[in-house]
């Protein structure tokens, strides 16, 4: 028996990713401002390629109702795409996005991300709060004890004291958690003009300390930071320019793409027509074989571009469009009624693969008349309801645990397994363990802890 080396042949099927493939889904992820930045670059180096103009009569482009969209179709090209955002447009990390990270792997429910979300864009230059609870309440349809929890969530992040609404707020965040936040530094932060006039004996008198108890506490304050956002990038945040626009109308709801997610290109008619001359290769053509491969070049890489863009918008409004009918309570109640969606069921409705529905969603923005939203926020995981049909959003059941705990009688106290009882009474099945795995979530105390603090009060 011998061995050696053999070539043989063989037949297989398999998937393969070519190049122009893998560019066009690096297309469809592309933001609105990497996307911005593509389309720039193309223009410059292709002379083939112009910006087409748009009459202002005609309808926005991509614009479409539930019944009358374009149908979605592949794309295939070669251009050199970039993987990842333009390095031009990468900068120190900003305050916004530092929050948005910790809120994102801290916070597990979709309705209390989105209100976070409105707190962070309230927040000034030194991370102060300076909205409106009661306002964002009212344009997201929820109470404002919801978004109080909510600021409360965005309290806990670091830098500890971000979120506060004054100056006495951030101080006393930084000092109760150090764990310094007793009775006398209460009144120390009360008096701060005191401190400010380095009034020792008033301080002292009001606080009921001595005069070295009252130094070693100012001491302590003067440590802490008054600014905690202002060690982050200050520069000023880019606008957040809106992909898709949704709003209602006498015959529902209407979807249409925003120009700048849909950048109108053309190729120009007279450098076009001459560069299918010089591709069909026309006798006595003076451009040598180099020139003439250059311009088939660019006029293939333009001629791609178009149908890339043509389908990267269809995609974005077939899955916006299906976005807004799935959540259409949410937008006309509010954000207790957010509905159980994956990206798996808009896949299955759209005969999209998942993976096409997470880039198409991805740092995509839509604009309703409750706000700004991203398209990632109009999904949400699935609570199981009484006899099987349907279910309900893991975001809205958090909503209603609140709601029956903040309702609760003040000498009694819901345990976790009254509010299964409750919840089951009301269509939703769950199991006690996960009302006190949301409960925790939401930073409300058990019910032990509660009987507590409701029998100090009273």
């Amino acid at each position: 028996m011998t061995g050696g080396i053999r070539l043989a042949q063989g037949l297989g099927q398999g998937m393969v990713m070519t190049p122009r493939l893998q560019q066009a889904i690096k297309l469809l992820r592309l933001s609105g401002v990497e996307l911005q930045a593509l389309v720039e670059r193309e223009l410059e180096s292709n002379p083939l390629l112009e910006r087409a103009g748009r009459d202002d009569s005609d309808p926005p482009p991509g614009g479409a109702r539930f019944d009358d969209a374009p149908p979605v179709r592949r794309a295939d090209g070669d251009l050199d795409i970039a993987d990842g955002p333009d390095p031009a447009l990468a900068g120190a990390k900003s305050l916004r996005r530092h929050l948005e990270e910790q809120i994102g792997l801290d916070v597990a429910d979709s309705r209390e991300r989105l209100i976070c979300a409105w707190l962070i864009d309230s927040l000034d230059e030194a991370g102060y709060f300076t909205g409106d609870a009661g306002r964002i309440a009212r344009r997201l349809g929820c109470s404002p004890a919801r978004v109080e929890s909510a600021l409360a969530r965005l309290h806990a992040c670091e830098p500890v004291g971000v979120g506060a609404r004054s100056l006495r707020e951030c101080l006393a965040l930084q000092l109760a958690e150090r764990g310094r936040l007793d009775a006398p530094m209460e009144r120390l932060l009360d008096n701060l003009d005191l401190i400010a006039r380095r009034d020792l004996d008033a301080l002292a008198a009001r606080c009921g300390i001595d005069e070295d108890g009252v130094r070693e506490r100012v001491r302590r304050i003067r440590a802490l930071n008054p600014r905690p956002g202002a060690s982050f990038d200050t520069a000023p945040a880019p606008t957040v320019t809106p992909d898709v626009h949704a709003r209602r109308t006498r015959r529902g709801w209407a979807v249409t793409l925003d120009p700048e997610s849909a950048p109108q290109l053309a190729i120009d008619k007279r450098y076009g027509a001459l560069a299918r001359r010089g591709v069909r290769g026309a006798r006595g053509d003076s451009r040598g074989a180099e020139d003439r491969a250059w311009v088939r070049e660019n006029l293939r890489s333009a001629d791609w571009l178009l149908r890339a863009l043509e389908q990267r918008a269809a995609t974005i409004l077939a899955v916006s469009r299906e976005l807004v009918r799935a959540q259409r309570e949410f937008l006309e109640k509010g954000v207790r009624c957010l509905r159980p969606l994956t990206l798996r069921d808009v896949a299955g409705r759209l005969d999209m693969h998942e993976s096409t529905v997470s880039r198409v969603t991805s740092d995509k923005f839509m604009s309703t008349p409750r706000g700004v939203f991203g398209l990632k926020d109009f999904f949400s995981g699935a609570i199981p309801a009484a006899g099987g049909d349907g279910g309900h959003a893991a975001g809205s059941v958090r909503h209603r645990i609140r709601e029956l705990i903040d309702a609760e009688p003040v000498p009694q106290v819901l345990s976790d397994d009254r509010i299964a009882v409750l919840l089951r009474e009301s269509g939703i099945v769950i199991a006690r363990r996960t009302i006190a795995k949301y409960r925790e979530s939401l930073n409300i105390p058990s019910s032990v802890q509660r009987r507590r603090l409701k029998a100090a009060r009273l």
